[in-house]
């Protein structure tokens, strides 16, 4: 309050200002009573009512207060309304709610003043990442937050924001550039258990996202075309695949044939051995007839005869199929 309005205060309850010499200095005139006396109270009444809302906080639930008296921590205060001394004590207030801390963006050209993050992965290969770290004070380290940091970005600052950015970096160098994109969950797990080692001060790490790595435009480029060469290297195993099942195929049906003409020609020498065998012995038993029976031909000459005689002969020939004995052979 201006010394002038503490004077006018003192003088209206009665009160000196100083010595008596001062005091005499702030003494109205006799014409000037009324007109004082009327002003002093509005002061009064002004200083009581400010004094009053003065005397009165709340802290929300997420928050915490610290309570400071002539600038010395005196508590820390939980959520609802509390009263204070006017003047004499004020009220800082601490977050218990999740904070986010973020490095690098989407776009690089609108990126602001959100710091960027890049890094080099074991084969040398520049990468561009957007990683997120979330964090909260615990509510038993408020005073250890206020009274070693100040405020929860001072404490962001000096224990987070220092430190990740070389754990992250230190972590992604130990993956090359496929590994990385391949174990993305281990990647980020690791990241997050070496932020969370390195982080020592009155703050919890809630949880860490690498949420995009952003490699060169060459290195995708390079990767498109393997990954390319590599399909087109497998539509060509599938053909191969394929032309060998048709192969297989082509050699069964094959096989398939050739058993079947083998079958068919072993049926058909089996065939011919027994009719063959059959013949044999058809003919083999003719001539033991015959030879038992030397009279048999000429029953079968005569029994196919139709008793017809050539038209022509030469001269001393035989008469075909017959026998003429002579008188004498016949009597005999």
């Amino acid at each position: 309050m201006p010394p002038l309005l503490w004077a006018k205060a003192a003088r209206a309850i009665g009160l000196g200002w100083g010595n008596d010499r001062n005091a005499r200095q702030f003494r109205p005139s006799a014409g000037q009573a009324g007109d004082g006396v009327g002003v002093d109270a509005l002061l009064i009444v002004a200083l009581g009512i400010f004094a009053l809302f003065g005397s009165w906080y709340t802290i929300d639930q997420g928050d915490r207060g610290v309570l400071l008296t002539n600038g010395a921590l005196s508590s820390v205060v939980d959520p609802g309304l509390h009263f204070k001394l006017p003047w004499l004590q004020r009220v800082e207030k601490i977050s218990l709610r999740q904070q986010v801390l973020k490095w690098g963006c989407e776009n690089q050209n609108a990126c602001g003043g959100l710091p960027a993050m890049q890094a080099y992965s074991r084969d040398q290969q520049p990468a561009d990442m957007r990683v997120t770290v979330n964090f909260h004070v615990p509510a038993a380290e408020v005073s250890n937050v206020y009274t070693n940091y100040g405020s929860i970005e001072a404490l962001a600052d000096r224990v987070i924001a220092r430190k990740a950015p070389q754990e992250i970096k230190t972590v992604f160098g130990q993956y090359d550039a496929v590994s990385v994109i391949q174990n993305r969950a281990k990647f980020n797990k690791d990241v997050a258990d070496a932020i969370a080692a390195v982080t020592d001060g009155p703050v919890m790490i809630d949880s860490v996202q690498v949420e995009n790595i952003d490699f060169s435009d060459a290195y995708e480029q390079a990767v498109e075309a393997r990954m390319t060469a590599q399909v087109e290297v497998q539509k060509q195993e599938q053909n191969l695949q394929q032309e060998k099942i048709k192969a297989d195929i082509a050699v069964t049906q094959a096989k398939g044939r050739a058993d079947s003409v083998k079958a068919e020609a072993e049926a058909s020498a089996y065939k011919t051995r027994v009719e063959g065998d059959a013949t044999a012995g058809a003919i083999k038993a003719r001539a033991a007839a015959i030879a038992n029976n030397p009279l048999l031909v000429e029953l079968t000459k005569a029994e196919r005869w139709n008793g017809e005689l050539p038209k022509s002969m030469i001269p001393g020939s035989t008469v075909p199929f017959l026998e003429l004995s002579t008188p004498a052979a016949a009597s005999n």
